[in-house]
């Protein structure tokens, strides 16, 4: 990384997994490589499976959780600042949209200093 160059983590959640492949496919296709991929589980979902007796507030949001998904994908992305609209275009294109309930949700983060990060 160079030293002026402004980077960022770009986050993904993906709830719909069955999107990783294609995603990550189209990211490489667009000169965006280097992507960790990680198994996640939401909170709401960890509740559910190993709480005998949920919060009160759990009765409200049990019709929010899709029980037949075990898990999520976390991706995690180190990106030079020119980079991260693509990505997100690419995230919307290949989901539908992360608007679109259970899909998924997408941020980044400032990085101050990275090291060993090497840019095709």
């Amino acid at each position: 990384m160079q030293k002026e160059e402004i980077m960022q983590l770009l986050v993904i959640i993906l709830n719909k997994t069955e999107f990783l492949s294609k995603l990550l496919n189209e990211m490489m296709e667009n000169n965006i490589c280097g992507a960790t991929v990680l198994e996640s589980t939401g909170m709401i979902q960890v509740i559910s499976e190993q709480s005998i007796e949920p919060p009160s507030i759990f009765g409200s949001l049990r019709e929010f959780i899709n029980p037949s998904r075990e898990s999520s994908k976390t991706v995690f992305m180190v990106l030079p600042d020119e980079q991260i609209e693509i990505a997100k275009r690419i995230v919307n294109q290949v989901t539908g949209g992360l608007e679109k309930p259970n899909t998924g949700i997408m941020f980044t983060i400032p990085i101050f200093f990275a090291e060993g990060i090497t840019m095709v």
